[in-house]
């Protein structure tokens, strides 16, 4: 079986291999997308696939819908060409649970899959068209945080922006740019409202996207490329609106046990690719069952009922603190220690440290008894059902292959948010001691001893890539394991420093607690677990 539209009428053949199949005209649906387009998506990725995508099938599928998605990526066109293109735009959705089963289905809701490329004149224009038709509703993104920068650390434009700025709409290649030229369209066809929706995992996205997209537009008007009523028409929020959101599910690289077991089945060409842009991916999405879209209910031209799809459709403040509940205590602060902690023991897979019990006992002592108490309740999500799901079910699923080295990226760049905060609530709370916490300094201090490039038994390993590292490793220069006097003097202006942890740990009374495990985990082979214990057992 191949999967594609004609297919689809291979009902047995799809149901002995438990293959859940749309249950919508396919055809109509295309039709109708075509005529009346109410959903454009940018960024063709696992996450849009496996999880975006599959709310606008349920709604096809109970009748909610006539219309599809149009999926379109600015960045890598193979994704198009040999993901959508020879599969009918249909993803193959494979939801991994924790007891080794699969659940199956043919997500079949994206009309079509489009290179947004403005040289490529008639994919564009197609676009174009899309964009100027009243019946859009809704033009959404997933497209990583790092396709909403238009600046470099110096604030100067990347190349491909000040291209874009000087060639105006005609030439975008940045999504931005392509985002603002497509906006353009729009208003000079009767400036009908939309909403721009930002899904990306990255805080205040809507307003990242917002700014961005303005940006380029006041530098084309600048240039004389568009209208000063278009940057009006832009900038009012009943005419073009900027939702906000939270969007949480694990789909990781595809899996190659998903892989044989499809083809155990007699379902064909579900082989990986790798991109022209090194984009690692399959015709099927594996992903964890649980998944949460928070969105700010903000559609000034109407919207698909999302909220009959299981999206929680909210205002920008219930948002705001769902992501904050997730990001500083249930979930990020926990995947951090893990990932720094299972670097240093010689893990290479979340799962897998979900057998350690020390490493469990740190990160539910994080979660449990250090964040409970100053955790950011939504109102709509229980802040204590998600920690429990996370700890219970989510970080231990063996079939989920996401590896500590790969969340240890960036460290630099989470601490503030995913540790300070939790630390700035209790100096905050004449009812709580700061210096009661022991977990968040272990999952810190962990993280500097991490920064050796030295693990637990005394071997060289890896340090994931981070734009502070070669700071870190030059104020850390000298520090040796088995010489635990080697790091005084050094750590001070690094846990002082506000920049890094989002407060003054010395200010704060944790930098010499901090200072003391470091030194512990430096006496030598084993000393991180052996220090992890002495904390955790008190």
């Amino acid at each position: 079986m191949k999967m594609n539209h004609l297919s689809l009428e291979q009902t047995s053949l799809w149901d002995a291999a438990g293959v859940k199949l749309p249950k919508f005209d396919w055809k109509k649906m295309c039709e109708t997308t075509e005529e009346k387009p109410v959903w454009v998506h940018f960024g063709a990725g696992n996450i849009f696939r496996g999880y975006i995508a599959a709310l606008q099938q349920h709604l096809l599928n109970e009748g909610l819908a006539e219309s599809g998605i149009i999926a379109a990526d600015t960045f890598d066109f193979d994704i198009i060409n040999k993901i959508y293109a020879p599969y009918d735009s249909m993803t193959m959705m494979v939801s991994l649970k924790p007891d080794g089963t699969m659940d199956r289905e043919i997500i079949a809701s994206v009309a079509k899959g489009v290179r947004a490329d403005s040289s490529d004149e008639q994919e564009f224009e197609y676009l174009k068209k899309v964009f100027r038709n009243p019946s859009l509703q809704m033009v959404s993104f997933t497209i990583t945080e790092k396709g909403y920068a238009l600046q470099d650390l110096e604030g100067n434009y990347f190349p491909v922006v000040k291209d874009d700025i000087e060639q105006g709409p005609a030439k975008a290649r940045h999504a931005m740019s392509i985002t603002a030229a497509l906006l353009n369209e729009r208003y000079n066809a009767g400036a009908v409202p939309v909403a721009v929706v930002s899904m990306d995992n990255c805080s205040h996205n809507g307003e990242k996207l917002r700014n961005s997209v303005i940006t380029v537009a006041k530098e084309w008007k600048n240039q004389g490329f568009v209208e000063e009523g278009f940057l009006t028409w832009l900038e009012d929020e009943s005419k073009v609106s900027f939702p906000w959101s939270m969007i949480d599910k694990i789909t990781p690289r595809p899996a190659e046990v998903v892989e044989e077991a499809l083809k155990a089945d007699g379902i064909e060409d579900m082989a990986p690719i790798i991109t022209s842009k090194n984009t690692y991916i399959a015709p099927f999405v594996n992903a964890e069952v649980p998944q949460y879209l928070v969105v700010e209910d903000r559609f000034p031209n109407g919207r698909p009922a999302l909220e009959k799809a299981g999206v929680y459709m909210t205002d920008r403040e219930t948002v705001n603190k769902t992501e904050r509940m997730k990001v500083t205590t249930c979930l990020n602060p926990l995947h951090t220690a893990l990932a720094v902690y299972g670097c240093l023991l010689g893990y290479t897979s979340i799962a897998a440290e979900m057998k350690d019990k020390d490493l469990v006992k740190l990160v539910e002592t994080i979660g449990y008894k250090e964040g409970m108490p100053v955790v950011t309740d939504p109102g709509i999500l229980s802040p204590m059902d998600f920690i429990h799901e996370v700890i219970d079910s989510r970080l231990p699923n063996p079939f989920i292959p996401d590896a500590p080295q790969r969340i240890a990226t960036d460290t630099s760049q989470k601490i503030p948010i995913r540790f300070g905060e939790t630390i700035k609530s209790y100096v905050a709370d004449e009812k709580l001691d700061v210096k009661s916490l022991k977990a968040i300094p272990l999952a810190i201090a962990g993280w500097l001893r991490y920064l050796l490039g030295v693990d637990d038994e005394g071997n060289v390993m890896e340090v994931s890539s981070d734009p502070m590292l070669p700071e870190l490793k030059e104020k850390l220069s000298g520090v040796t394991l088995g010489n635990p006097d080697s790091c005084d003097g050094k750590l001070e202006s690094v846990l002082s420093n506000a920049a890094l942890f989002g407060l003054d740990l010395t200010e704060a009374g944790l930098s010499e607690i901090i200072i003391t495990m470091v030194k512990q985990m430096l006496e030598g082979p084993g000393a991180v677990r052996k220090t992890l214990q002495s904390y955790l057992g008190e």
